[in-house]
């Protein structure tokens, strides 16, 4: 029986974002960034190697990244046209294809948090105030999420009346991006075989009050036992596309990860949509795609480390 367990083991991979824009300021801007996600990628990874389920590192990945106040997600995330923080995450296990995720909630350090307990609630998508009331249950301290960055951020759209439609995607002054949507990503293949995506976010900053963006719904998070897929750039584009699902789905029907991410890319294009999406597969294929210019992703195949921030412009798909 051990031997047959060793036998169904296989190698464990691991792809994350940060988002995706138009562009880093230089290539300071890059490696900084660069280092924040490499940083994520090998504490995740380490912990996919003591055993830990897919579940459970994305989880772990996306509570990584959100207390990065570098990226739109926990703590940095961007404000909405009313100076509040409102942030949507989501989790899928493809093991038990169950989706959990909260939407416009505030004053949490992790949202990622919400959706893991909402995992096994008979209610698993929560909105502003359900995900309120489910904080105070949960006894899960008050935090803001608020940096001065993003405060000033706000503060200079807001004197010029909002000209710009969303915020910047890295948190940073001096790797500020033209707008971008700075969504958190995770996708996990673990030991046994099984998949789990989970993407947070603050939203596109400065938009209209109680706007909901695509990562807490299926659209822009999803995961079976044939694939995982998560999902940034702007969200009614990724939502228009149904971007996560048609991939997995896909995958599903038969198609290989990159035949599914070519044609759903190629369609996104054709679509003039502004987004990109990572993914992982059953056979431990790796997968990244953007029409934006820029998408800040990276992976580890169990061998190296690699990613996506020196991809040029224009839509690319590469399978890792």
């Amino acid at each position: 029986m051990f031997e047959n367990q060793e036998a169904a083991q296989v190698q464990p991979k691991l792809i994350i974002h940060g988002g995706a824009g138009s562009s880093l300021k230089g290539k300071g801007g890059a490696e900084k960034v660069r280092h924040s996600l490499y940083k994520v990628l090998e504490d995740v990874y380490a912990f996919l190697l003591t055993g830990a389920s897919a579940k459970e590192a994305v989880v772990r990945g996306c509570r990584l990244l959100e207390d990065d106040p570098c990226f739109n997600a926990g703590t940095g995330s961007v404000l909405q046209s009313d100076g509040q923080i409102r942030m949507s995450a989501s989790l899928m296990d493809g093991q038990r294809r169950r989706f959990s995720g909260t939407i416009n909630v505030s004053r949490v350090r992790n949202p990622i948090d919400l959706a893991l307990f909402l995992q096994d609630s008979s209610d698993r998508v929560l909105s502003d105030y359900g995900s309120a009331e489910l904080l105070r249950e949960l006894q899960i301290p008050i935090y803001d999420p608020l940096t001065d960055i993003r405060l000033q951020e706000w503060i200079q759209e807001r004197k010029q009346n909002f000209v710009k439609e969303m915020a910047g995607v890295v948190a940073e002054k001096e790797l500020l991006t033209e707008p971008g949507y700075g969504t958190i990503g995770v996708v996990a293949l673990d030991a046994h075989g099984y998949i789990a995506a989970g993407t947070s976010t603050g939203g596109k900053g400065f938009e209209r009050i109680g706007r909901v963006s695509d990562s807490a719904m299926p659209a822009g998070n999803y995961a079976t036992t044939e694939a995982g897929v998560s999902c940034t750039g702007i969200g009614e584009d990724i939502i228009d596309e149904c971007l996560a699902a048609r991939i997995v789905v896909r995958v599903t029907d038969g198609m290989s990860l990159q035949a599914a991410f070519e044609r759903s890319f190629a369609e996104a294009e054709q679509h003039q949509r502004d987004l990109g999406a990572i993914g992982i597969d059953a056979t431990g294929a790796m997968a990244w795609g953007k029409t934006s210019q820029v998408i800040l992703a990276a992976y580890h195949t169990g061998e190296k480390i690699g990613d996506t921030l020196d991809a040029g412009p224009g839509t690319i798909v590469k399978i890792v």
